[in-house]
């Protein structure tokens, strides 16, 4: 597997053992870790901090579960994230992959393994990205509505125009 750089990875994993092994068989195939979580909230604050290119998060932890620290890192600025776990019933799979995970693992766990799934969790987003790039392009890049009270029959304009870093500008109009 070869990258453009070394991809910097967020690891997020209570068990300390687990987590060294990790961060071993990570470096030791070419992936850079750039920082190390006990807990959920730790990783999204360290996600917020160092801005990995990847985020591999356990299923359980302490504080916040990696199902809720993926959607909130991903909420705040989408990567690629594998949830690694040993529980695989389908309802934490369907939650996990509704929060934002591109690929689910479970333990025990071997580089022959985590080493591809976070190569296709890399590939796969960059794909999504590029798919919503296009979509955007293509798509006008303002919304005009208008917001009309049922009770009073006022209407309130609101305009949302597309920056062209992807971000939305909201504005609505003043009094009716």
């Amino acid at each position: 597997m070869t990258f453009d750089d070394r991809p910097r990875i967020l690891i997020a994993e209570d068990e300390t053992l687990i987590r060294l092994d990790l961060r071993l068989l990570l470096e030791d195939n070419g992936f850079d870790v750039c920082a190390e979580a006990r807990d959920g909230v730790e990783a999204i604050e360290l996600a917020r901090e160092h801005e990995p290119d990847v985020a591999l998060l356990d299923l359980r932890m302490p504080n916040l579960d990696g199902i809720e620290a993926a959607r909130r890192i991903y909420a705040e600025r989408p990567l690629p994230i594998v949830m690694l776990t040993a529980y695989s019933d389908r309802a934490i799979v369907e939650r996990a992959v509704a929060a934002g995970v591109f690929t689910y693992l479970s333990k025990p766990f071997t580089a022959a393994n985590v080493v591809p799934a976070i190569a296709a969790a890399i590939v796969r987003h960059r794909e999504l990205l590029a798919a919503r790039r296009e979509v955007g392009e293509a798509t006008p890049p303002v919304i005009e509505l208008e917001l009309r009270s049922p009770a009073s029959g006022n209407v309130w304009p609101i305009r949302i125009k597309r920056r062209r870093d992807g971000t939305l500008d909201v504005s609505a109009g003043g009094e009716p």
